[in-house]
């Protein structure tokens, strides 16, 4: 967050902006018609994948995971996503120009990019967060708090 102090409402605004821009774009995309409503979805599914589930997994499961793990980690795996389809998705090598004989890597279809961002992301989150310093005692307790909520207080 840029602003952690800001008021409720100007938070909910600015939140409310951020969507209609990421609406806009989406309708944008959609209106050139680069694919079928398969491969844009499919590629959208990759992305998630690549870009957060790692950063989830280990940012619950593993104490050790901190904020440059997770950061780079999403890049990575994005990165790499982003990377194979647009060396192996027909229009996306149009768009950027890609002149190159496509390369598919294992036979994978660019409609399952994300199968190779996910292990990255995993690899980077590790390696990163080893190589920097642990999560505070407090954030650490914090995940703890998430992977076992005291359902003692949620009865009260």
């Amino acid at each position: 967050m840029i602003d952690p102090n800001a008021p409720t409402a100007r938070r909910v605004m600015i939140s409310k902006i951020l969507l209609l821009i990421v609406a806009l774009a989406a309708a944008a995309v959609a209106a050139q018609k680069p694919a079928d409503i398969l491969f844009l979805v499919s590629a959208a599914f990759s992305f998630a994948a690549a870009a957060f589930f790692p950063a989830l997994v280990l940012g619950i499961f593993w104490k050790r995971a901190n904020k440059w793990g997770a950061s780079l980690g999403m890049v990575a795996g994005l990165g790499v996503t982003f990377y194979y389809m647009v060396t192996t998705q027909p229009w996306l090598r149009g768009v950027f120009g890609v002149t190159s004989p496509v390369e598919l890597w294992w036979g994978i279809q660019p409609i399952s990019a994300g199968l190779f961002g996910v292990p990255v992301g995993f690899a980077v989150i590790i390696i990163v967060s080893l190589l920097t310093p642990a999560p505070t005692r407090q954030t650490q307790e914090l995940v703890e708090h998430v992977r076992y909520p005291d359902l003692k207080l949620a009865k009260a």
